[in-house]
């Protein structure tokens, strides 16, 4: 089953850090089959605190998105998005195609 990697920005804290995040996460990707759905774009908020930024990413299986997550190439990125911002991040599993 699909499984959907989604993180929410709530507040930024570094610009420069984040930056340095957003060039090394895309040379993470390398090698992981995954599906960019929706990365910052507009967002109509209905309920709950208001989010400064959406990321939803599409992987074959959990197993997928938490083997790229826990890539050493992922996870030199992600020093920089922890620098950068608070985030709440998920890996949820999507319905049977």
């Amino acid at each position: 089953m699909p499984a959907y990697f989604v993180a929410i920005r709530d507040k930024t804290k570094d610009p420069a850090a984040l930056e340095t995040y957003g060039k090394e996460a895309a040379g993470a990707s390398a090698g992981h089959k995954m599906i960019p759905r929706a990365v910052y774009g507009r967002q109509v908020h209905l309920e709950g605190p208001p989010a400064e930024g959406i990321v939803i990413l599409e992987f074959p299986s959990v197993e997928a998105a938490e083997a790229w997550y826990h890539s050493p190439a992922y996870q030199k990125a992600v020093v920089h998005r922890h620098r950068g911002a608070d985030y709440r991040v998920y890996i949820v599993e999507g319905l049977p195609g």
